[in-house]
């Protein structure tokens, strides 16, 4: 019901908006943004880039709190936004219908706006007895909301070192209740799938030492094998207060659009922030990059951002 008021109350605006209209009368395209908790990086994020790009582009992009990547491509789907955050593994799930999208089938109607940034996949623990993976058979797990993207990133890890949900005591919670659950010593580790530094895991480290959970370049390099959204990443020791940088794998931060936006408004969209990248007032801002942005193989890309990616020689697939 939360976010049903929040899409309707976005629609009103962008409704507002529309009647205002733009320079010599012409009305500017609107699109509704769904991004993820109000407490999270991707609303955050998106909030401050729909109000950068509807101050500089001659759009009224409008951010509304969303319940993560599976329903945001859902709400795409039916039409509620034009704009959506999802995890890099969950869009590809979604396109080829499967894990999440396994019953309900293929959704072939988004494309590709931009990959933004890397979310990490962080398992972490305030035991130092526990240093890998297989260190956590037997062991107490929150593993994420079942059928959640974290729980199929917390499955193909255990499933990289031969284990399975049935090795591990699974425990299904939010980032929020699982920092809460190893405070008090109720777990033993907690797959978070975020940006890092992720609230979440910052707050726990000022109650007591917390290490994340390293993952080899063996089992890194048949994760990827399997699953090649994945990519072979480091987080710094400095993020949390730990003894060392730790590697892992994360999943990228990609934002997706209906496919019958317009080619105009996401070429806008697309153009305004990496034109503009050093004005963006986000700390992931910062990981702008059209290599990283331009990326993404499985899934084809809006025409609106390809045509601005091969403007600055990026070539990329075309819905």
């Amino acid at each position: 019901m939360k976010k049903f008021i929040a899409i309707v109350s976005a629609l009103c605006l962008v409704f507002a908006l529309c009647a205002c209209g733009g320079q010599d009368g012409e009305k500017a395209e609107s699109l509704v943004f769904t991004t993820g908790g109000d407490t999270g990086t991707y609303y955050a994020y998106g909030s401050v880039l729909s109000q950068f790009v509807s101050s500089n582009a001659g759009l009224n992009v409008t951010a509304v709190a969303g319940n993560g990547s599976q329903a945001n491509v859902e709400d795409l789907k039916s039409g509620a936004v034009q704009l959506g955050f999802c995890q890099s593994d969950v869009m590809s799930y979604a396109y080829n219908g499967t894990n999440l999208f396994a019953e309900t089938g293929a959704v072939k109607d988004f494309s590709v706006v931009a990959a933004l940034y890397m979310e990490q996949v962080q398992i972490v623990t305030m035991n130092k007895d526990i240093k890998t993976v297989a260190d956590l058979k037997g062991k107490s797990v929150s593993i994420g909301a079942p059928g959640s993207g974290v729980y199929f990133n917390a499955i193909d890890v255990l499933g990289a070192y031969g284990l399975t949900e049935n090795d591990i005591k699974p425990v299904y919670q939010s980032f929020g209740d699982s920092a809460e659950s190893l405070k008090d010593g109720k777990i033993d580790a907690a797959f978070i799938v975020a940006g890092a530094p992720t609230n979440a895991i910052t707050d726990l480290s000022t109650s007591g030492q917390v290490y994340l959970v390293g993952i080899d370049d063996e089992h890194v390099d048949a994760l990827i094998a399997k699953s090649p959204y994945y990519t072979k990443n480091t987080v710094s020791a400095e993020l949390y207060g730990m003894p060392e940088d730790v590697q892992t794998v994360a999943v990228g931060a990609v934002v997706l659009a209906r496919n019958d936006v317009s080619e105009d408004a996401i070429y806008k969209f697309v153009s305004t922030i990496f034109e503009n990248s050093a004005d963006i007032q986000h700390g992931k801002a910062v990981d702008l990059n059209l290599e990283f942005a331009s990326s993404i193989t499985d899934v084809p890309y809006h025409p609106g951002a390809a045509k601005y990616f091969a403007e600055k020689g990026f070539e990329t697939s075309v819905k």
